[in-house]
Order: structure tokens, then sequence, then C-alpha cells
């Protein structure tokens, strides 16, 4: 196969595959994916033709993004979505909580999506600093 892009395009595709590894094997410590990893590995090889070679370094045989390119800022947009979704989640599970298990039905869709809003508007303006847990 064979895709066309342009020198702006490849370096967003490094962005995204990156991101797509980072996401699928940045938990799993020994129980990679290796599958993913050689896709990266061949997608990041490209930067060697494409003056981009300060992108990628050879680690254990392997082509890997480099450190430059780890700290370029590519771990900031993944905390950013990061924080967005932990917010998310945990607003819908609170949420979910207060409503007592409650199956969601059309009926108290709307209960929920106003729990979930009035959540979120903490976490906006307060972040954690209201919740407590108690632990026994």
């Amino acid at each position: 196969m064979k895709i066309e892009l342009s020198e702006q395009q490849f370096r967003y595709l490094l962005d995204l595959v990156y991101i797509g590894n980072w996401v699928i094997n940045s938990t799993r410590e020994n129980d990679r994916i290796q599958e993913y990893d050689q896709v990266e590995s061949l997608v990041f090889s490209h930067c060697l033709r494409h003056k981009m070679s300060k992108l990628v370094e050879l680690y254990r045989g392997e082509l890997i993004p480099s450190r430059a390119f780890a700290d370029g800022g590519i771990h900031e947009a993944i905390e950013q979505y990061e924080d967005v979704v932990f917010y998310e989640i945990l607003a819908e599970e609170l949420a979910m909580r207060d409503m007592d298990g409650e199956p969601l039905t059309r009926e108290n869709y709307g209960e929920l999506m106003d729990r979930i809003d009035a959540y979120l508007s903490e976490f906006d303006e307060h972040g954690t600093d209201n919740i407590s847990v108690d632990l026994p």
C-alpha cells in the first residue's frame, strides 16, 4: 500500500501514531501488543528519509520515537485528553451513584445529564478540591 502525504501531513501522522500506540500500550508494561509497536517503528522509520531524523532513534535494534519527539509537546496533548476524560468519567459515575443505581431510561436521562453537568461545572471551578472520600 502506498499513501502520499505532504511533509506536514506526515508530521501529523507521527503524532497520531504515537498517541494511538501510547493509548494501547503505555499501561501494558511487559504485555505490550507488539504489532502496534512494529507499526509505530515502521511509520517513524520514514523520518530518516524526510529530514526528520531527530524525531527517531534506535533502541534495542528498533526505531522508536526519539526523546526529542516525546519531549516536544505530545505528552501535554495526551495529558489534556486524560484530564478531560477523567473528569467526564468521574462526573458520570457520581451522577449514576446519586441516582441510586437506577437503570438509565428515557425518563431519567435528563436528570442524569443535569447531574453530570452540575458535577462538570463544579470540577471546572474547583477541580478535585471539594471531593472527599471517607476511608475506614
